[in-house]
């Protein structure tokens, strides 16, 4: 991570050599002083915090349901709150501000996370299996509602849906990065606190309940601190794909599945993950910008088949 860390800050359209960001940042001023400090360190910083909650929450979902298909967007999270934002972008109420933007896509998304538990709910147990149902309709309806709306849009809001849909780590604001890196480790500290409960529920929750864990209690919390995570980070960064699916797999191949090491390692590895996105999408075809949701589209997919496929050789072999 610092490896990678350092190697973002230094590379651009303007490169500016790592032996000098000390003498850079200690002089206070100057192009690439401003370059460093309002452009790259900003965004690296955002790239940590959006990368290590979705690859955090893809963990934490997993291990609630039980089926390593299952991310943070399986729950129509990313379907809502892209959603909210279209509404804003077709009704041009995103000349009220900054944050109309992140706003509209954390409401929408709160609404979802709502309508998924409130329809998951059945004789007042939370049922895991039909919240999955339910979150993967909402994906479905809300895509054809987006696509509905995109298709009777001018070519100016046409444009800037897609290019908000596909992510991106291009945010000037410092509050909502403040904001996204405070939830984060939040999100962190408060899922370990549940590291137990999910290590008891890789045996089902029956034999989990069996175990002394309150299960269905855990889930609920557990559920609604990956939601509130996944919404706010769709809400500023867009949707960015496949870190809340590969990563947690990729860090069970590496350290197993007890939850008091995979949590952290699945934060650690998402952030890693989209900070060597965030370069590929900077320099591949600098000058221009590729936005960051196709980078971790391709490359997640390929390693995803690779990682299967391993997965397969393995469990033949014996």
């Amino acid at each position: 991570m610092v490896i990678a860390v350092i190697y973002s800050v230094s590379v651009g359209e303007v490169k500016i050599s790592i032996s000098d960001i000390p003498s850079i940042l200690s002089s206070g001023d100057g192009m690439d002083y401003f370059i460093l400090t309002k452009i790259r360190i900003p965004r690296v910083i955002l790239a940590i915090a959006v990368g290590g909650s979705l690859g955090l929450t893809g963990a934490i979902l997993q291990g609630i349901y039980r089926n390593p298909l299952v991310e943070p967007y399986t729950l129509g999270i990313s379907g809502g709150a892209s959603l909210g934002v279209t509404l804003v972008v077709i009704f041009g109420l995103y000349d009220a501000g900054m944050y109309a933007l992140p706003l509209a896509g954390f409401v929408g998304a709160l609404l979802t996370i709502f309508l998924v538990y409130t329809l998951g709910m059945k004789r007042g147990n939370l049922d895991i299996n039909r919240m999955l149902l339910i979150g993967v309709m909402i994906s479905f309806v809300t895509s054809s509602i987006i696509m509905f709306l995109m298709s009777v849009s001018t070519t100016d809001k046409l444009h800037g849906i897609v290019f908000w849909v596909m992510g991106s780590l291009d945010e000037p604001n410092t509050n909502l990065i403040r904001v996204i890196i405070s939830i984060s480790i939040i999100g962190l500290i408060a899922s370990y606190l549940f590291a137990r409960p999910l290590n008891a529920l890789q045996l089902g929750q029956a034999k989990a309940t069996h175990l002394g864990i309150n299960a269905s209690t855990s889930i609920q919390i557990l559920f609604v601190i990956a939601s509130l995570m996944a919404g706010a980070c769709v809400s500023v960064a867009g949707v960015i794909g496949f870190v809340g699916l590969i990563i947690p797999h990729l860090a069970r191949q590496i350290v197993g599945t007890d939850y008091r090491i995979l949590l952290l390692s699945s934060f650690l590895g998402g952030g890693l993950f989209l900070v060597l996105s965030d370069i590929i999408a900077r320099t591949i075809i600098a000058p221009s910008e590729l936005p960051i949701g196709v980078i971790t589209g391709m490359v997640g997919g390929v390693v995803f088949m690779v990682v299967l496929s391993n997965i397969r050789r393995k469990s033949k072999l014996s």
